[in-house]
């Protein structure tokens, strides 16, 4: 076979056989799509089936097809990434800013230091810190992934939970708006890259200018024209972002985050970053599951990522109710809000395919942390509706 039909082969696997895991064992309550797509892409990659049955591996993922996949993923991801940018909404966490800012920030802090005291164990044996990190840097990279929320994510379970368009649901996308910033400019310094400082600099500069110039642009012109527009810009901040090392994830972080979310349409918003999701994100997990890895062995690899589960569910719990006690929220509140900013999958599998990248992390690593993304995200559904109820119910007597 050409490597065309072989590609085929590739992406029916893709969208065959998560679609059935999904369908027919009827997962949607503790396995959204989105995740159950994951857990596939681990399953197909060399550390499972590959490992498995290697002529199945071998002959469907060729390189040449592996490079054709991942030219998909990059693009996939640098959407969403932007739809997620263009998603913040900071005017609403600033008319809010005391309450904002004390949660999202022991919502994220206290994860980061629980996070990156996991990862300063996991320092004492070898295997787990890339060849190109610094130990702070992969200390900080470990944490800050414990301390991740996936507001995209979240905002799928909070519309399954019916409770996205509520008060609760509201004040939690404000805390997870501001945690998002935050991840990504921890993430800007974890990958700065002092021998070229001065690129990145004036990247910085020019992306600040570029910026000005764009918003008056985009102003300017009608709304059919913003979206072709929004995809150049995409394309050119995410170059000059990788151009200057800190990757093009972070420039489609940038490049969505400088945009206005009333210049679309929200349903037309809504409806992208569902197609997405739908058309090209699953070839993103495949992707992400082939860069999967077992070779400091299997046991290590569930050890290190009970590890951080245990750091990242505590970290966020523990956070959330000092904010609560704060500012004396009502009983039940902290626990339904710090297990849905607990939500990870896609925003932290993003987060380490890039310090996989930067080889801050190893594959094994990385392995764990993909696994800690995903159970950490398939609890959350689980455990939120029976407190969701529990709390409706104390309302209703209360009243």
């Amino acid at each position: 076979m050409n490597t065309t039909e072989i590609f085929l082969i590739a992406m029916t696997i893709i969208f065959t056989v998560p679609y059935l895991i999904w369908r027919l064992g009827n997962t949607d309550y503790f396995a959204p799509l989105v995740v159950v797509q994951i857990i596939t892409g681990i399953l197909l990659g060399p550390g499972v089936l590959g490992k498995a049955f290697p002529d199945y591996y071998s002959f469907v993922f060729t390189p040449a097809v592996i490079q054709s996949l991942n030219g998909i993923a990059w693009w996939a991801v640098m959407l969403f990434v932007m739809i997620a940018g263009v998603e913040l909404d900071l005017k609403k966490a600033w008319a809010h800013r005391r309450e904002s800012s004390i949660t999202a920030g022991l919502a994220l802090g206290t994860p980061l230091a629980f996070g990156c005291a996991a990862a300063a164990l996991m320092l004492g044996f070898d295997g787990w810190m890339g060849p190109k990190a610094q130990t702070w840097q992969f200390v900080v990279g470990v944490g800050m992934a414990c301390a991740v929320t996936a507001l995209p994510i979240l905002i799928l379970l909070m519309e399954k939970l019916e409770i996205l368009r509520q008060p609760i649901g509201q004040r939690i996308l404000r805390y997870a708006s501001l945690d998002d910033i935050a991840i990504w400019g921890v993430l800007a310094l974890i990958l700065m890259d002092w021998e070229r400082i001065g690129r990145q600099v004036a990247f910085l500069i020019a992306f600040a200018v570029a910026a000005w110039l764009f918003h008056k642009l985009m102003q300017r012109i009608a709304e059919r024209d913003r979206w072709y527009v929004a995809l150049i810009w995409l394309a050119a901040i995410a170059f000059g972002a990788d151009w200057a090392g800190l990757h093009f994830m972070v420039g489609a972080f940038l490049a969505g985050a400088s945009m206005e979310a009333e210049w679309f349409d929200q349903e037309k918003m809504d409806q992208l970053r569902h197609h997405v999701l739908l058309v090209i994100m699953p070839v993103f997990f495949l992707s992400t599951g082939l860069r999967t890895n077992w070779a400091v062995g299997g046991a290590a690899v569930f050890i290190a990522a009970a590890l951080l589960l245990a750091a990242s569910i505590a970290g966020k719990l523990i956070g959330v109710r000092v904010a609560g006690r704060i500012l004396k929220w009502a009983p039940g509140e902290a626990s339904i809000i710090g297990w849905l900013l607990q939500t990870k999958a896609l925003i932290m599998i993003i987060f380490a395919n890039i310090l996989l990248d930067k080889q801050i992390i190893t594959s094994e690593t990385f392995t764990a942390l993909l696994l800690m993304a995903v159970a950490s995200t398939m609890l959350t559904v689980p455990v939120v509706a029976p407190k969701l109820a529990r709390l409706k119910e104390l309302v209703l007597r209360s009243a």
